[in-house]
């Protein structure tokens, strides 16, 4: 069973600020045991030709894939071979659907945005193979749980996502899938139901603090990391000049 997510985004994003790299994201999600990653950049399918070498170093598939804003909603487009940019209306979806190869998946469907689907969803139905469950929710308030019984009742498969705009947001909810590392065996799989989710709620503490990293624009937990390295090229400049080990203690009392 391969770990992966299917919705994260990264520093290439055209619309969204991203405060880390396609790199980072890669070595963060290796860290975590993650196998597979579909790079959804918001209309943009990123080239994952550059990353490709440096994410099988680290056991991980790169799978390609955008967040496409079709008549105003998101859908996710994955391993499509062309056209998944030019899809503007779900006429053009059908279409590319006839034409193309490739997984269609409902994210964050009924979450109060106007961006998500809602009621598209449920008229152009044929349309969606998979419902995502969204990593962004708590044990008192999930948005979740209508488009889970709506892929109950269509029979469709549910994946778990972590829609990533922060490193923080990686690990708590995700997909195993059971398929050979490769990006199509890994989409036919799901496409079929041959996939577990692993999800649980996020803490209070933890929804609010990846809130806020959103609206405030940073990710706190980069920054703390920033400030850790500085203050260690800070002790070393200061053992140089002195020759002697000083502390961050002594500096702090000095």
């Amino acid at each position: 069973m391969l770990k992966v997510d299917l919705h994260t985004h990264t520093a290439d994003d055209p619309v969204d600020d991203i405060p880390y790299t396609t790199f980072e994201l890669i070595d963060r999600a290796a860290a975590l045991g993650y196998e597979g990653l579909a790079i959804t950049l918001h209309e943009k399918q990123l080239d994952i030709r550059p990353f490709a070498a440096h994410a099988a170093e680290r056991g991980i598939v790169l799978v390609p894939g955008i967040e496409r804003t079709i008549e105003g909603r998101h859908v996710l487009l994955l391993n499509f071979s062309d056209g998944a940019e030019d899809v503007a209306t779900f006429a053009d979806l059908a279409r590319l659907k006839r034409r193309r190869r490739g997984l269609v998946i409902a994210p964050h469907a009924y979450f109060p945005s106007t961006s998500c689907l809602r009621g598209a969803l449920e008229r152009h139905a044929d349309l969606f193979d998979v419902v995502e469950r969204n990593a962004m929710y708590t044990r008192a308030v999930d948005f979740n749980r209508r488009a889970e019984r709506w892929a109950e009742q269509h029979g469709k498969p549910v994946v778990g996502n972590g829609d990533v705009h922060r490193l923080m947001q990686l690990g708590t909810t995700h997909t195993l899938v059971d398929a050979e590392k490769d990006a199509d065996a890994i989409c036919h799989a799901i496409a079929n139901g041959h996939v577990i989710v692993e999800s649980r709620p996020l803490s209070t503490v933890e929804a609010a603090r990846i809130a806020s990293a959103l609206v405030v624009g940073f990710d706190p937990e980069r920054l703390v990391n920033e400030i850790g390295q500085r203050w260690q090229s800070v002790e070393t400049i200061a053992r140089s000049i002195a020759g002697t080990h000083i502390s961050g203690s002594d500096i702090s009392q000095s």
